[in-house]
Parts: structure tokens; sequence; C-alpha cells
């Protein structure tokens, strides 16, 4: 799936939540903090800033969707012991072969 259609989809999920919800683009714009415009950009499938988004899913009780987005990194046993207790700063790059 490319980037366009993923925003695209993105943005019909935030569509048929907000319907879901019964609200109009101006309650979920003022729910957010954020202008109407904004939310009609965010339902069309165009480029908005990730901050914009975190309103957005705020505002419709969604945000602690975003962990099933990202996890958060655990850490195996193994690996912490190879650490030394130190976290990670910088990646080593890929291994060439």
């Amino acid at each position: 799936m490319s980037d366009t259609a993923v925003i695209a989809e993105f943005g019909e999920r935030i569509k048929k939540y907000r319907l879901r919800k019964n609200l109009t683009q101006y309650e979920l714009s003022e729910l957010a903090g954020i202008s109407i415009f904004s939310v009609a950009q965010v339902e069309r499938g165009k480029p908005v800033s990730f901050a914009l988004i975190i309103s957005i899913l705020r505002a419709l009780i969604l945000l602690d969707n975003l962990e099933m987005v990202i996890p958060e990194m655990k850490i195996s046993p193994v690996e912490l012991l190879k650490m030394k207790g130190e976290t990670r700063k910088r990646g080593s790059g890929l291994k060439k072969k």
C-alpha cells in the first residue's frame, strides 16, 4: 500500500469514527482545538502534521490505539546483559555480506 493510500485510508477511518460518534466536522474541530479546515483535510486524505493527528485521535478518544501502531520496545534479559544496563544511543548499521 502506498503512502498516499495509507493517508487516504486513515482519513476515511477518522471520518467514520466522527460520524459514529455523531459529530460534525465543526464539533470535532472544537474538541480537538484545531480548525474545521484541518479536519476536512484529514478526512480527504491530505498530508497533515502528526501533531494534528494526535489532536484528532485524542478528541475521538482513540489516542490509546497509537500503542498498537508503535508498541513499546521491550528488551530481552539476554540483550540487557549484553548492553550491561546501558541504553543504545545509535545504530551500527546493517551488516554487509
